[in-house]
């Protein structure tokens, strides 16, 4: 606690960057896990429990930066990280340091990155006043900023843009801090010669959308108690937009290519499937941007031309879809003259019956019945206690696509087509809430420092403290920092859930797995919720499941085949000590290049 103390009081010298929002005095540091057993007080200001998950959800974003940690308006809120590769694009003679480490390791990786910076600006245009009232408007920025400021880095010409910085085989194979990040680190721009159609439009939708949030408040669809959060900067959103032009301008004046088709060199972290949901979200959050109507007609032809109609796959990096469904009825509700002449555009009904369809597929009974059970999702449906499971996607990540869909509910909610189905949405969403904040059969809160029984052992390279790469599970036997805020990929379709380091599927966080989350904190905030489901749980009363978990991450085999992880090797005797090290090395290894791919099974898409 002393040391948290001595660097909020430290951070809080730190210059303010021009423009930025100021922080509040002391600056704000997550309090301990046993706050999460106190229920909030009815008074008439925030409630404190969700005002932690905000805070705390924003926190994480600080813990995964990379660059000059000493920079920003507030400076370093987590002691036990350090500055890092500051010759970041230093091959190729361009600045790329800064920006965040992807998940538990240290690569930067600008395609997922952009659905981030997406999800979190959207967030902030629609439920500021959640992150204002909790006096987290500050970390927002921060974190926003140092997001666009690394994209703006990586776009250095019109064309140029850096995919990746780091060598994706070297960081997986590397366990231990931050202090000793294996070199080389290359970089892996696309350009004209070896294009990124999905990459530009990702990032350029990013762009767009960041503008609008610094645009002081464009427009906004949302409930009347919502607005903007108070970030307005329109220098920065001014910015913001040029970047998001260019790279919308050259996507559709080049070949039309996937970057991992152009940059294989990447395709262990991140394969793309496709551009076109990406080219149609850019030019329609570029329209809201603007109030441009070709840029409306683009992204309208776009989805007709590829019969984006329908789509029933996650909201997630590799699917943007569901936003294009919400985005067109947001749209429709504010600027309908934006939208005139463009088929289903002059329709709110139309974009609505899109959007309702989308979320019908998911939430049954929202015709009046009062009904909530979710339908089944081919081929994937619920877990047994009704978590949300899109299959494949979660087969490697069950709660990414969970809390992005409760994001675009409660989105959407205010525009349904009827009060009940307004209701049964929000409704639904609760329920999905509720679940990822302890209502669920292990009775943990899957944040990482939120309440005692939550996960206690993420896959994170800096925060595990470690660097055995022989016993991953059990050495540090207790993990060497709190990573505050960290979601990880959640439990399994059984609802078990094992918090093993080693288990990549089950422990490991990353940047696009919270970047909804901000966004449902502050919406509970601003709507005056009661405390989140959490504060009812006992400490020490989370459920440890038996067995084994049969993931993807650590598969279960024939006994007679049984390969052992890294944390059993140890407790086992395996011919001789050094036998025993060797085997557990090479399995470790393989365990950590599989888990490069980060769960990220590709969803269908229409092309």
């Amino acid at each position: 606690m002393l040391a948290l103390a001595v660097v909020g009081a430290l951070v809080a010298l730190a210059p303010l960057t021009a423009g930025q929002v100021k922080p509040p005095m002391p600056v704000w540091m997550p309090p301990p896990a046993s706050a999460g057993l106190i229920a909030s007080a009815s008074t008439s200001g925030p409630n404190k429990q969700w005002t932690t998950a905000l805070g705390n959800s924003l926190y994480f974003y600080d813990a995964q930066r990379s660059g000059n940690l000493s920079l920003g308006a507030y400076g370093n809120r987590v002691p036990w990280r350090n500055t890092t590769n500051l010759r970041d694009g230093s091959d190729w003679g361009v600045d790329l340091s800064g920006g965040f480490h992807d998940a538990g390791d240290y690569i930067k990786c600008t395609y997922p990155f952009g659905f981030t910076m997406y999800a979190l600006s959207w967030g902030a245009l629609s439920f500021g006043p959640g992150f204002d009232a909790s006096n987290q408007t500050a970390y927002l920025d921060g974190t926003l900023r140092w997001g666009f400021d690394w994209l703006i880095k990586a776009h250095p010409t019109n064309d140029t843009l850096f995919v990746q910085v780091g060598n994706t085989t070297l960081d997986n194979d590397y366990w231990g801090g931050d202090l000793n990040i294996p070199l080389p680190r290359p970089s892996f721009p696309v350009n004209v010669t070896h294009p990124g159609t999905d990459v530009w439009t990702s990032t350029a939708a990013a762009f767009a959308m960041g503008a609008m949030a610094y645009d002081g408040g464009l427009w906004n669809t949302s409930q009347g108690a919502l607005a903007p959060a108070s970030l307005a900067d329109t220098g920065y959103s001014a910015t913001l937009l040029a970047h998001a032009k260019t790279l919308y301008h050259v996507a559709n004046s080049t070949t039309k290519a996937t970057f991992s088709e152009s940059v294989p060199e990447v395709g262990d972290a991140y394969v793309s499937t496709g551009w076109n949901d990406t080219l149609a979200v850019a030019a329609l959050t570029l329209a809201a941007a603007t109030n441009d109507s070709a840029y409306y007609a683009d992204a309208y032809n776009t989805y007709v031309k590829y019969n984006m109609t329908a789509y029933r796959g996650a909201w997630c990096w590799e699917g943007r879809t569901p936003a294009l469904y919400v985005l067109f009825a947001e749209i429709a509700s504010a600027r309908p003259t934006l939208a005139a002449g463009a088929g289903l555009g002059t329709n709110l009904t139309g974009w609505q019956a899109e959007a309702e369809a989308y979320f019908d597929y998911i939430v049954a009974g929202n015709n009046g019945t009062g009904g909530l059970t979710p339908v089944q999702l081919a081929p994937g449906g619920t877990t047994p206690a009704g978590l949300v499971y899109y299959s494949p996607y979660s087969d490697n990540n069950t709660l990414q696509p969970v809390i992005a869909l409760v994001h675009l509910l409660l989105r959407y909610a205010p525009l349904a087509s009827s009060a009940n189905k307004t209701a049964d949405y929000l409704a639904f969403a609760d329920t999905q809430i509720d679940y990822m904040l302890g209502k669920n059969p292990m009775k943990r809160p899957y944040m990482v420092g939120l309440h005692p029984n939550s996960p206690v052992n993420p896959q994170s390279a800096p925060a595990a403290g470690g660097d055995n790469v022989t016993d991953v599970r059990n050495d540090p036997p207790t993990e060497a920092h709190v990573i505050y805020g960290a979601i990880p990929g959640g439990p399994l379709r059984s609802d078990n859930f094992w918090d093993w380091r080693d288990d990549w599927v089950q422990t490991e966080p990353a940047l696009d797995y919270s970047s909804s989350f901000p966004a449902i904190a502050a919406y509970k905030i601003a709507t005056g919720a009661g405390d989140p489901y959490y504060v009812q749980l006992a400490a020490g009363t989370f459920v440890t499941p038996t067995g084994l978990p049969c993931d993807n991450a650590l598969p279960c085999v024939p006994a007679s085949k049984k390969k052992l992880s890294g944390g059993a090797i140890a407790g086992i005797a395996v011919g001789s000590v050094v036998g025993a090290a060797l085997l557990g090395a090479v399995v470790w290894l393989v365990l950590r290049r599989r888990s490069s791919a980060r769960g990220h099974v590709s969803p269908a898409k229409t092309q």
